[in-house]
């Protein structure tokens, strides 16, 4: 078993693969090497998908594939680095009604294009890998669809803009908070042009002590795996914000720091101090940010696959070697010249998020309280005209969701007739690396003290595609006058 430092994960070499995934009982590949993939096989009926990364987050996809869309897709292969989840992902199959695809060790991913010959990758690897699988998909024939980030480094990113160039493949990169309807929403009023010019930005994300503190017991706690928060997390905000505004950031600057997930407010929380996991934590029924590891689902995903590669789940929040942040303020300037302040916090009373767009003709306000922690979903959107009386918006919703994110993200995604969508929420590599570059620059900022252009990041970035927003040139209606005596 070996560990490869710099993405973080725990690759197996074949033979102990192969002696462990029989072991499992994973139908794996084992035919010789073939020639590389070249062009995807052309199918009248059914795209050919393979995915890459078999942890939690392929489970909406995998399920999508072989139950609504079987009709339309074959899932052909897997590929990860730990023969458990393999079998796991591959007994889902089985649930699912379908033929488990086949199983492949990371390291035979090009084999794995090669015997499969996908029309498509699916890339749901740590943050620290997506460059590798990628670059390697596009080279060899294949389009692409990852999760976000688009990647963790600058160098990474390059990468895969120059593989684009150089292969012409198709790179999609997965926003789903694009399709929360209330999002979509704002979007919708910003490209009416109710808002007027946007001026500027004030925007602001809470994590809640359950989902924040999640990612600092996980393999996001190190940067060389995520990126930090800024990159794992707020590349989900920093794209909204692109795709709100449609416009591409020119300068970032950062600072951040952690002062709540450590061990020194372990113990002002009562406790010994840190230890290395929950499951065996002396303290465990003191810490009331311990887990239970041992139920499902966590036990079936994570805990009975420990034996394969050695990744823990359930590491201590506050242990002293963690090297992300909890607590950062970014300032972005936009191309257009709209500057946006932001901040994101990990340890906060609730969940959710205030936007703030300040316009030439009033200011939208938008927030979302998501309903946990004896609170219930609230979404508020209201604007201000200058000097009128305020807008209250009726929020934009899906029978029978949530959200409606996953569903309307899918249907986009897999759908053979996607529905048209007026607001271009399928994003490229393009904006992948507009929105991750934001984070990046701003864990240079943490570093250096100093402010970081986009351009001095990478080269050959261009802007991704938009819908059309107002130009900033036409008339703007005077405001009512003032009543006299006013403040």
């Amino acid at each position: 078993m070996t560990t490869n430092n710099e993405s973080g994960e725990v690759s197996l070499s074949r033979r102990q693969f192969v002696k462990t995934v029989s072991a499992t009982g994973v139908g794996l590949a084992v035919a010789s090497r073939s020639p590389i993939f070249g062009a995807a096989a052309a199918s009248p009926v059914r795209k050919r998908y393979a995915i890459v990364g078999v942890g939690a987050r392929r489970l909406i996809y995998q399920d999508a594939m072989e139950k609504t869309y079987r009709d339309h897709i074959q899932l052909v292969g897997f590929c990860d680095t730990n023969p458990g989840r393999l079998a796991e992902a591959q007994r889902r199959s089985e649930r699912n009604g379908a033929t488990p695809p086949k199983a492949y060790i990371a390291a035979d991913f090009e084999r794995m294009l090669s015997e499969q010959k996908p029309d498509i990758v699916l890339v749901t690897t740590p943050d620290a890998t997506h460059d590798k699988y990628i670059v390697s998909a596009m080279e060899l024939g294949c389009d692409v669809v990852s999760e976000k980030p688009l990647s963790t480094t600058a160098k990474k990113c390059q990468r895969i803009l120059d593989a684009k160039k150089r292969t012409g493949r198709n790179c999609r990169v997965i926003f789903n908070s694009r399709y929360i309807p209330p999002r979509s929403q704002v979007k919708s009023i910003l490209m009416s042009g109710e808002v007027g010019d946007v001026l500027s930005v004030d925007f602001h994300w809470m994590l809640d002590l359950q989902h924040g503190a999640d990612y600092f017991r996980r393999w996001h706690s190190h940067k060389v795996n995520s990126g930090g928060l800024m990159v794992h997390k707020a590349t989900h905000h920093f794209d909204l914000m692109n795709w709100w505004l449609g416009d591409v950031p020119r300068t970032v600057y950062a600072t951040g720091k952690r002062e709540f997930y450590t061990p020194s407010v372990a113990k002002r929380l009562g406790l010994s101090g840190s230890h290395e996991r929950c499951l065996t934590c002396p303290e465990k029924d003191k810490c009331s940010f311990s887990i239970d590891i041992a139920i499902e689902p966590l036990k079936s995903l994570y805990l009975d696959h420990e034996k394969h590669d050695g990744y823990i789940r359930d590491r201590c929040i506050f242990r002293p070697d963690i090297d992300i942040e909890d607590t950062m303020n970014v300032l972005v300037t936009y191309e257009s010249g709209v500057p946006m302040t932001y901040s994101l916090n990990a340890f906060a009373a609730w969940e959710g998020y205030n936007v703030v767009f300040n316009g030439s003709k009033g200011r939208l306000e938008h927030s979302f309280v998501y309903g946990r922690g004896g609170l219930e979903d609230q979404v508020k959107t209201r604007f201000l005209p200058l000097r009128g009386k305020p807008k209250e918006f009726t929020p934009w919703v899906v029978e029978g969701a949530q959200t409606g994110v996953d569903q309307d993200m899918v249907k986009d995604l897999l759908s053979p007739h996607p529905p048209a969508d007026p607001y271009l929420r399928a994003a490229d590599e393009r904006a992948g690396a507009a929105s991750c570059l934001i984070g990046i620059a701003a864990n240079r900022c943490f570093e250096t003290g100093l402010p970081v252009k986009i351009s001095d990041l990478v080269t050959g970035l261009t802007r991704p595609p938009f819908p059309p927003v107002p130009p900033q040139s036409g008339p703007i209606a005077m405001p009512p006058r003032a009543r006299a005596g006013g403040g």
